[in-house]
């Protein structure tokens, strides 16, 4: 009885050990799945202000005071810096004193004119003396306007180049101001991306993008694409799109870098799981479970990728097997007992598929 209560214990154990064994062969395998579906790309990015210009010195002397502060906001017109003015105002009182001479002297000369005692030759040289006079007097006028720095439109200033007190020569950079109410932002797009582009374009109007900033926060506002340049770049075979975002808030500041994220729509995609693939010498590959169930490698290439899936664009079909877990349990012309999951099934639960 002994015997007979070991020989079946063992018994039960080697059918148990066996039905596990064949429980671990069978494979998870799925098919593609073709349907609608969108992507995003993401360019890397210069970000501009519409409006982002130097300003300087526009003639010499000291600089006699400073009415701002670096990274201050100022509106258009408000006065900024004023150079030393006292020459120029003396020399706006000197041709104000020589314009003010030459009008008497108009007068006196139309008067005698118009009794004929001089000719009208020597009113005409009047008349150019006075219209010389008052000339000089709006170029000093000019000279003293040009001590006085004002903001050209509303902006923000940058560092300063010069302090207090500097002896400032003409055309001397004294900071530069920025307009951030809209920002300009730049990226480069590959040919083939840049005709899809216009296609879609002529489709379905501007194309609106995200900005990705650089601390991975997508900025709150959509920006259009409004601008192409003319001329694609040689060497990299790019070209420059310049898309327009709002600035409300002044978030974004010129010179800063990010992401811009566009939306591509894909129609009759063929999608399968990431996991479901490997890589060879760059290169992407799949398990296909021919219809003997044996392990064929396929090379497959990209189309797009999306989380968790790749868009498929060469190496598979709809009605493709491919082998969704133990890549690495598997070899080449193996046979494997598999177990087919629904694609949708499988699309719905890939974050659940990929832990």
């Amino acid at each position: 009885m002994l015997v007979s209560l070991c020989a079946l214990w063992f018994n039960t154990s080697c059918e148990s050990k066996k039905e596990e064994k064949e429980e671990k062969t069978k494979f998870l395998v799925t098919t593609p799945i073709q349907k609608d579906t969108i992507t995003t790309k993401n360019y890397v990015c210069q970000i501009h202000a519409i409006n982002h210009i130097e300003l300087r010195a526009q003639e010499r002397g000291y600089l006699q005071k400073i009415f701002v502060d670096e990274g201050q906001s100022v509106r258009k017109g408000q006065l900024l810096f004023q150079i030393m003015p006292n020459l120029y105002q003396a020399e706006v009182q000197k041709a104000q004193s020589e314009a003010n001479f030459v009008q008497i002297e108009y007068q006196n000369t139309k008067k005698l004119a118009e009794k004929n005692v001089v000719s009208p030759n020597e009113l005409a040289m009047a008349k150019a003396k006075l219209d010389k006079a008052k000339a000089e007097l709006a170029l000093t006028k000019v000279h003293l306007q040009f001590t006085e720095i004002r903001a050209p439109f509303d902006g923000i200033i940058d560092r300063f180049h010069v302090r207090l007190g500097s002896l400032l020569e003409e055309g001397d950079l004294l900071t530069n101001i920025s307009d951030n109410s809209k920002m300009w932002v730049y990226y480069n797009v590959p040919e083939a991306e840049y005709l899809d582009y216009k296609i879609r374009e002529k489709n379905n109007g501007k194309t609106r993008v995200n900005l990705l900033m650089a601390n991975n926060e997508y900025f709150n506002h959509i920006g259009v694409v409004e601008t192409i340049e003319a001329d694609f770049n040689n060497e990299t075979g790019n070209i420059s799109f310049r898309a327009t975002f709002p600035n409300p808030q002044g978030l974004l500041r010129h010179g800063e870098t990010g992401s811009i994220q566009t939306i591509l729509p894909l129609k009759n995609a063929l999608l399968i799981p990431q996991k479901a693939t490997f890589e060879v010498l760059e290169k992407k590959y799949v398990y296909v479970i021919d219809k003997e169930n044996k392990v064929r490698s396929r090379a497959i290439t990209i189309a797009a990728e999306l989380p968790h899936i790749y868009a498929v664009n060469s190496g598979l079909s709809q009605g493709d097997r491919i082998l969704l877990e133990g890549l690495r349990m598997v070899k080449e012309n193996e046979k494997i007992e598999c177990k087919v999951e629904d694609p949708e099934y499988v699309l719905s639960h890939l974050e659940l598929y990929a832990e």
